[in-house]
């Protein structure tokens, strides 16, 4: 079942992906290239070279989770970034739609101060 929301932090690395990669191996790329634990309930989100693969690897409660998803037309949209970034719910779900995040516009939200 999907059961990711706007509730989560989300991250995109930064580097195309070897899609063959695994929980484990996606793992071991969010701790050693992203220096961070991929138990700590945030999402990593992972696309391959032509950007026609991607992949979300999700910490629930008792084991990780691994979304996939393969277009068999067009590609996703990847953010103009360097190294990993955090990204909003709302701009995964664009990148997974198709829709062009240049093009978009957003509208300004009251958010709470981060602590």
């Amino acid at each position: 079942m999907f059961n990711l929301t706007r509730a989560y932090r989300y991250y995109l690395y930064g580097q195309p992906t070897d899609m063959r990669k695994g929980f484990d191996s996606l793992a071991g790329l969010v701790r050693s290239q992203m220096q961070v634990d991929p138990m700590n309930g945030s999402v990593y989100v992972f696309l391959n070279k032509s950007r026609h693969l991607i992949k979300l690897l999700h910490w629930e409660y008792g084991g990780f989770t691994l979304y996939y998803k393969r277009l068999e037309k067009g590609v996703f949209e990847r953010p103009v970034l360097g190294a990993s970034q955090e990204i909003t719910w709302s701009e995964l779900m664009l990148i997974i739609e198709g829709i062009k995040l240049g093009s978009v516009v957003k509208k300004e939200r009251y958010t709470l101060p981060k602590k």
